[in-house]
């Protein structure tokens, strides 16, 4: 009875909210995941027919015109006009489209500038760098060579060494005025 008497006496499901038919519709999907689900193809664009070139109805200015032809007048002028309206929209979109995509190519070359110039930065400030951790180096093998072997000379040796060194971490520590940009 608790088996067969659940199944047959299933409460029927209410929904109360978007997110409640969102749920029911996906179990429904996901019960046969297999079969196949069909997705609809998006609108196609709108587009018109050409005016006509040639209006067999052509109504005269005589009294003598029926009253029929006041329907056909009409239904040519509502034609016309929805022509023209789509053509207008059409060029609207167009000029957005343009003017969206202009402004996208100039954020792009805007950004393309602004890598440039910091790329161009970096390099300078390393290659200044390596200029004077090279001449560092020399001037410490000229006064190497010639200082004598004295406990003096060492410890000049030592401090100017230690000099060199907080210059070199000086010139690779990045100022705040570098990290903001």
């Amino acid at each position: 009875m608790s088996d067969s008497d659940s199944k047959s006496e299933k409460k029927p499901i209410v929904i109360k909210n978007a997110t409640d038919l969102q749920r029911l519709k996906l179990e429904k999907l996901m019960k046969n995941p297999d079969k196949p689900v069909v997705i609809p193809e998006p609108p196609k664009s709108k587009s018109l027919a050409a005016p006509p070139d040639f209006v067999r109805n052509v109504m005269g200015s005589s009294a003598g015109a029926g009253s029929g032809e006041f329907h056909v007048y009409r239904h040519l002028r509502r034609k016309e006009y929805a022509r023209q309206k789509f053509i207008q929209e059409k060029s609207e979109k167009e000029k957005l489209d343009e003017e969206y995509h202009n402004k996208i190519e100039q954020n792009r070359k805007a950004a393309d500038e602004k890598t440039a110039k910091k790329r161009a930065k970096r390099l300078k400030k390393k290659k200044m760098a390596k200029l004077k951790e090279k001449k560092a180096k020399t001037e410490n093998k000229q006064n190497a060579s010639s200082q004598s072997d004295s406990s003096s000379d060492y410890e000049e040796t030592d401090i100017q060494n230690e000099n060199e060194h907080k210059q070199n971490n000086e010139i690779k520590e990045p100022t705040t005025a570098e990290q903001d940009s």
